[in-house]
């Protein structure tokens, strides 16, 4: 039997090119957004479900993981890929909009993570993953609310492994320390080969697949990739 995955959040990047490495190692993967046309060319390409979901919003979430159970049946791996970011000086931050990046960054993730784990733990194993950044670490000036967003997500994240690592469920947070490759983002200005100045999407998701295959004796809690250029 094939082992399923759900990502929370699929967009062009890290999770589009984690869904490509789940597929081409045999999973059946569902993708989740609030907007799932974009996902039509992906889902088309690895034979992906797509279902439209607001992961801030518990009803959503909840009908969510029900259509999964209906198709998919048992969950093996869940992503939360989703974040929002909102920068400006601190004095000008709009309330709302603050709300807004840690209901998307955090509170979701929840949610998602919740819903996930009373799968999991009834199944006796599974893998839930958070896509961190640089701000899950250090809060950089006029980023205040992404900062708040990931560092709540990471002590989520820590605190999920330490309880459910014993029930089976591996747990694992990532930091993406740098700028990641797209389309729009060529090569960083004096940042050396444009081959590799930028995290390669398909990179990051060959140490995502990699964690998800450790042995449940050398589990990792926290991983971080970073370009070779990336100053510490």
């Amino acid at each position: 039997m094939s082992k399923t995955a759900l990502i929370v959040g699929t967009g062009s990047g890290i999770s589009a090119a984690l869904a490509r490495a789940l597929a081409a190692d045999g999973y059946r993967v569902a993708l989740a957004a609030r907007n799932v046309n974009k996902l039509a060319p992906l889902a088309g390409e690895i034979g992906a479900l797509t279902i439209a979901a607001d992961a801030t919003k518990l009803d959503s979430v909840v009908s969510l993981f029900t259509e999964v159970d209906r198709q998919l049946g048992r969950l093996d791996v869940a992503l939360y890929n989703a974040s929002y970011r909102v920068r400006g000086p601190f004095l000008d931050l709009v309330p709302q909009e603050v709300a807004r990046s840690m209901d998307v960054s955090a509170f979701g993730a929840f949610l998602v993570a919740q819903e996930a784990a009373r799968r999991m733990v009834e199944q006796g194993g599974g893998a839930i993953l958070f896509t961190g950044a640089s701000a899950s670490v250090k809060g950089y000036a006029q980023s205040a609310p992404f900062a708040m967003g990931k560092f709540a997500l990471r002590g989520m994240a820590q605190s999920l492994a330490r309880e459910l690592g014993p029930k089976g469920i591996h747990v694992v947070h990532f930091v993406i320390d740098g700028g990641v490759r797209s389309p729009e983002r060529g090569r960083v200005e004096g940042a050396g080969d444009a081959s590799d100045s930028l995290l390669d999407p398909a990179a990051i998701a060959e140490t995502y697949m990699a964690v998800l295959k450790q042995h449940r004796s050398a589990w990792s809690l926290e991983v971080e990739v970073r370009p070779w250029v990336e100053r510490f």
